[in-house]
Order: C-alpha cells, then structure tokens, then sequence
C-alpha cells in the first residue's frame, strides 16, 4: 500500500494543536488527546501508541506485517498478540452508548466488537493496561507517565490545574476524555468516498457499482441492509452498521488459535464477554456489526481475521443461501463449520442465491465507501 499523508496530521506541540479544533469541539481537550494518540511513552515499553494499531495512514485500521499474517495486533510486548482483529476507529464516534433497547430487545452501541467500552472515551481506557496491547499493569502506572512528562505536566496544570495530579484516577480519566475528544475530529469521519460524492452529484456510479448499491438495499435479494444501515437509504450520514450484535456463523481462525496457543477447542465469547449483558448465554458468539466505511482497505475482514479478502466475505455470506459456495477460495477446501453455532443468526443471514456478476458488483460497491484518502 503506498504512503498517503493525511491533513492536520501532525501537529507538533500541545499549543499548536490547540488552534486546530473544530468549533463544536474542545480544543483544550483536543490537543491533549491528539498528543496521546500518537504517544508510545504510554505502552509499558515505549513502543506502541493508539496510532500503532490505528494507523492514520491505513485508514485507522492495523496493516503492520506479522507472523500471524496482519490477523490481529502485535503487542507493545511482541511475543503477545490479541485474539480480534483490530477494527478501525473511522466513525467510531457515531456508535451510541452500549445499552439495551426495549423496542428492539436487543442490545446496541458501545465500542469494541463486544461492546463492552460504553463509549469512546471507556474505550480510550482499555488498551493502555491490557497486557496484550500496551501492556501497563494499571491505571496508576499509566497516571504516572503523564505525571513525569514535563509537556503533559505543563498543559494539563495550565489548563486544568495541578489538583489533577493529586488522584491517579482524574488523570487517567482526563486521557480518556481527552482521546475520546480527538476521535470526535472530522478527520475520524470524513465523508469523502465515491458513494458520498455520489449523492451530491459529484460522481457517478458505474453500471457496476449502481447494480451493487441496488442489490446491497435489497433486503429480499441480499439482506446486506438489515445490519448495515441505520438511517433511510441516501443520507448524508450513512455508517453501514445498525451497531447491534449478531453470530454469522464465522469460522474458527484456526491459524490464530495455533499462533496464540488456544486449542482448537477454543471459542470466543463475543457479546457474553460484555459484563453489562450478565453472564445472558444467548449472547455467547455474537458480535457487533462494523462500518462498511473503508472495508476495502481495511483487511483482514471478521472478528477473528479469518477472512483476507472482501471478496471472501462475500462468498461467505452467499454461501449460506446458494448451495453453489462450497468452497473458500482462500483454503480451496470446504467452508469451516461455524466457530459457535448455538446462537448463529439465521434471519439475518436469509437471502437468495447470487451470481458470479453480483457477487461482483456488491465488491464494486463496497469499494465506493473508501474514502478519498484511502483510495488505491
């Protein structure tokens, strides 16, 4: 993939970034969190910061070659690697708080692919003490780091006073809020693909494209729709991701689980792994539906990497409907049995079988949600 440099990206000081906010943001807020978002000083190490597995450069996703094949993260500690592929943070924002909807009884929102982050800014939390990503052993070690960085010092005590330093806990909540600020830029949810411009008559589809866009809202054809859209068809603001939790019946990533020395009888839990579902086992397997914004850029694809290719993924979900798709085209054998089958989402997985042609014309599609930046 070639380089591509991103506006506003970076600032170099604290003070700079300041003038940078956008009007209905805090810009004290967001030069703090844009410093911390690139900062490796915040890793137990000193070698991985948000940036690392969010590059701003690949579309905030992790496209860092490994030995496990880019299908999850490598660890600040590199003889660790997570068991989830790291999504991107691009529109990461517009996820509600994690909660239960009693219309829907169904739960919706919250960050990473279990939700279990109420929001951004919990979410920010995570990764500096997970000892398989930045790898601090807690709060107060990560407290301190900012304590002892004289640029941290200096700004934080001049804009929120030096009370702060007297608790580990408001200085560890100040980064969360402070990340979670950064995130909220334009730069996270820019807006710009071919789709956008399309619908205000800057670019027009191909007839390949346009039959993609077609069969993706078709909710009898394709059902793509009834988990990846939230808003009417056309708006502005379109995420492709109704932010609930489904199981599509993915395979075990059988690599992986060798690579991390899980066993083959390993399953992971999704959704039941969130504390705030309360040990609910009908959750087990599920995980939260992602942005299609960038998926053509933003392998490899499903919660544990098992897929490398868009086109895969979409033979995948073909193959659950016509009795044609036996085969992975990356394995050249069957299709794996599902990772958990007990709670699979069959509704959502009903649709009707689809040639070669709209197979693909849906990757055409897809590929119009890269935005500007991002486009190969």
């Amino acid at each position: 993939m070639k380089k591509r440099l991103l506006p506003l990206l970076l600032l170099p000081t604290l003070a700079l970034a300041e003038t940078a906010a956008p009007k209905k943001l805090d810009p004290v807020l967001l030069g703090l969190g844009q410093k911390m978002f690139f900062d490796k000083s915040l890793s137990f190490n000193k070698t991985q910061s948000c940036a690392t597995c969010h590059m701003p450069d690949a579309a905030f996703a992790d496209l860092r070659d490994n030995d496990i094949g880019k299908m999850v993260s490598q660890g600040d500690d590199p003889t660790k690697f997570g068991n989830r592929n790291s999504p991107t943070a691009l529109y990461a924002k517009f996820s509600p708080d994690f909660h239960f909807d009693e219309k829907l009884q169904d739960y919706v929102g919250g960050q990473f692919w279990d939700g279990r982050a109420k929001d951004l800014a919990e979410q920010a939390g995570g990764p500096p003490v997970n000892p398989v990503e930045m790898g601090m052993p807690d709060k107060a070690a990560v407290a301190k780091r900012i304590t002892e960085n004289p640029a941290y010092e200096k700004f934080i005590t001049k804009n929120f006073g030096n009370e702060v330093f007297k608790d580990e806990n408001q200085v560890y909540a100040l980064m969360e809020k402070a990340l979670a600020e950064f995130e909220h830029l334009d730069l996270f949810a820019q807006f710009s693909s071919k789709y956008d411009k399309s619908l205000v008559g800057e670019y027009q589809l191909t007839e390949q494209e346009a039959l993609g866009k077609v069969l993706f809202f078709d909710q009898e054809k394709t059902n793509c729709s009834s988990c990846h859209q939230l808003q009417a068809k056309d708006h502005k603001e379109e995420t492709f991701t109704n932010y609930r939790y489904f199981n599509l019946g993915v395979p075990k990533n059988k690599a992986l689980l060798a690579h991390n020395q899980l066993g083959e009888d390993w399953v992971d839990n999704g959704l039941l792994d969130n504390p705030m579902v309360k040990g609910d086992e009908r959750q087990k397997g599920k995980f939260k539906v992602p942005t299609l914004r960038n998926v053509a850029v933003t392998a490899p694809y499903m919660h544990n990497g098992v897929f490398k290719e868009l086109r895969t993924v979409l033979l995948f979900l073909d193959s659950k409907n016509n009795p044609v798709r036996t085969t992975n085209p990356e394995t050249g054998k069957p299709w794996e049995e599902a990772e958990y089958a007990q709670t699979i989402s069959h509704d959502a997985l009903k649709g009707k079988p689809l040639t070669d042609a709209e197979i693909d014309a849906l990757e055409a599609f897809l590929k119009t949600l890269t935005d500007a930046p991002y486009e190969e």
